[in-house]
């Protein structure tokens, strides 16, 4: 029997209005009419094992579509379950909507079940917490949490609802849906930035998540190449030059940043992941000339003294600064010999990994898992990485061919996204392969969350990467301290019976020449399969920076 109008429907066809097509939860009395509007208004609901997966596919699904991400906790426990996944949402500049239930106002202060103020828990990871004024304006609140949320620079928002508000009649709200302004860059900064890059004899490019996000990618892309610029993408950059463009770069990384004079940066912080912004300086070289582009001025650095900078939509941005660069005389053949250098080195470190690619070490070195990987992925999969030494090699080794197709955790590094995000990758991506790449100690965190796929008929691929540690810490703690401690996991632990358990398919294999059969086997399934790979524990992925 359908139920009257009440609060509940109304948060749903706000939410629906702006661009929501999936609710990700688990299950709670505190938010009952949020279900009961998902049902009236013909939301899809997808209920999840732990509340991460439920804020992490939110998070997932707004990075994949572009389109705000919806996730609904219950109340206490069901909320603090999700601040990790919230917090990894503000860290990722991700428009997603948290809703949470919160005790009845009626019986607040009395001792109700799972009594507890929400909102200052994430005052700090958010654009805006609050809590929903009252049946009669959750219309307005929902609209402000959704339009908060999209509004560049983008971010979470938290709103929670006392339960018997939710319960109540509430008045029919007109979504206006509004389409924040693009704000528009400051004209004499483009100019600026334009005579760095005719003076420079050595610039890069670099392409960060926010380019995808901001829609960029098309006017990044014609930027790039319209003046000849080498690029390295950085996160969610990846793609927008597919794997083998003249001008990507990528793994002439080392290169290009310690020898540049200009260093372009767009769309993503100036954090670890680029060297806190210091380039150049080899040899005793001057340190390289940095510019930053963001997508509002808050997401300008402010750590370091950049030669310029400008904020604003990134494609008028690339649009704005061409021209300038027109006016301004650049000319890529003053630079030109400089690109030849870095597609050279590039080539040649692609040339230098086909040792260890086809490697038919036993156990298994990780680069062969990749080796084979790269032989089965179609040019629009979905390739989603959760752990650390394993999932770097997949950074540095899966170049994808299409723009927003890559999904890792992003600065704040958080384990346990790749459950979530794989249910949101193949609701988001039906008709495209989805891989998820598990390191053995990330799969410990969501794995009981394939239940979730395979309730829900959501075929995903998982590769584990299984060597038996936490080799993140194991590594560095024996260079440290000559030993190592609460830094190992049992050898060979057959994560694929528990997907096998749980519905799914899997298999463990323990020889290289049994890497790419199984990989077959797993995308040809139709399920949710896990192979489940035993590598080598002594090696340690080779990388540059720790993140401190």
């Amino acid at each position: 029997m359908e139920s009257a109008k009440h609060a509940g429907d109304i948060a749903v066809a706000v939410s629906r209005a702006y661009g929501a097509e999936a609710m990700f939860t688990l299950s709670g009395g505190h938010v009952f009419p949020l279900y009961d509007g998902a049902v009236h208004e013909g939301m899809r609901i997808v209920d999840v094992r732990h509340e991460q997966s439920a804020v992490f596919a939110a998070e997932a699904t707004a990075r994949l579509t572009r389109r705000p991400g919806l996730a609904v906790l219950t109340a206490g426990p069901g909320i603090t379950n999700g601040v990790s996944g919230v917090a990894t949402a503000h860290f990722n500049g991700s428009p997603v909507v948290v809703m949470g239930g919160r005790a009845p106002a009626s019986r607040w202060g009395s001792g109700a079940l799972q009594e507890m103020d929400h909102p200052p828990l994430f005052e700090t990871i958010t654009k805006l917490a609050f809590t929903a004024g009252g049946a009669d304006t959750i219309g307005q609140d929902v609209e402000m949490a959704f339009r908060t949320a999209v509004a560049p620079h983008r971010g979470p928002v938290f709103l929670d609802f006392y339960m018997d508000h939710l319960f109540s009649p509430s008045p029919a709200h007109q979504a206006e849906t509004m389409t924040p302004s693009p704000l528009e860059p400051d004209a004499d900064s483009l100019a600026t930035i334009a005579r760095l890059i005719a003076e420079a004899e050595r610039p890069v490019l670099v392409l960060g998540s926010d380019v995808w996000m901001d829609r960029a990618e098309e006017a990044a892309r014609d930027f790039a190449e319209a003046h000849r610029l080498p690029v390295i993408p950085n996160g969610q950059g990846r793609g927008i030059l597919p794997a083998g463009h003249e001008l990507l770069v990528t793994r002439a990384r080392g290169t290009a940043f310690t020898q540049a004079d200009l260093v372009i940066v767009a769309g993503t912080p100036l954090d670890f992941r680029l060297g806190y912004g210091f380039f150049g300086g080899r040899d005793g070289a001057p340190l390289a000339k940095v510019v930053h582009l963001a997508d509002a001025p808050s997401q300008l650095a402010t750590h370091i003294g950049t030669a310029a900078s400008a904020a604003g939509d990134l494609s008028l941005l690339f649009w704005g600064l061409s021209t300038a660069c027109g006016e301004a005389g650049v000319s890529p053949e003053k630079y030109a010999g400089w690109v030849s250098t870095l597609s050279e080195a590039s080539a040649a470190a692609i040339a230098g990994d086909a040792e260890l690619l086809t490697s038919d070490a036993d156990p298994i070195h990780p680069m062969r898992i990749y080796g084979e990987f790269n032989r089965v992925l179609d040019d629009d999969a979905v390739v989603i990485g959760d752990g650390g030494d394993f999932v770097s090699y997949a950074g540095k080794y899966v170049e994808p061919r299409t723009p927003g197709c890559w999904l890792d955790p992003g600065p704040y590094g958080c384990l346990g996204t790749g459950l979530g995000y794989a249910i949101a990758a193949r609701i988001a991506r039906p008709s495209s392969q989805v891989v998820l790449l598990l390191g053995d100690g990330a799969a410990g965190f969501s794995l009981m969350d394939v239940d979730t796929l395979v309730r829900h008929n959501l075929p995903v691929v998982m590769i584990c990467g299984n060597n038996g540690m936490w080799g993140l810490e194991k590594h560095p703690m024996q260079m440290l301290y000559g030993y190592d401690v609460a830094a190992e996991l049992r050898p060979q632990t057959r994560y694929d019976q528990v997907v096998t358990a749980l519905g799914g398919g899997g298999e463990l294999v323990t020889s290289p020449k049994e890497i790419g059969p199984a990989l077959r086997r797993a995308f040809d399934s139709g399920v949710p399969y896990l192979v489940n790979i035993a590598t080598d524990p002594q090696i340690a992925y080779p990388r540059a920076t720790t993140g401190i």
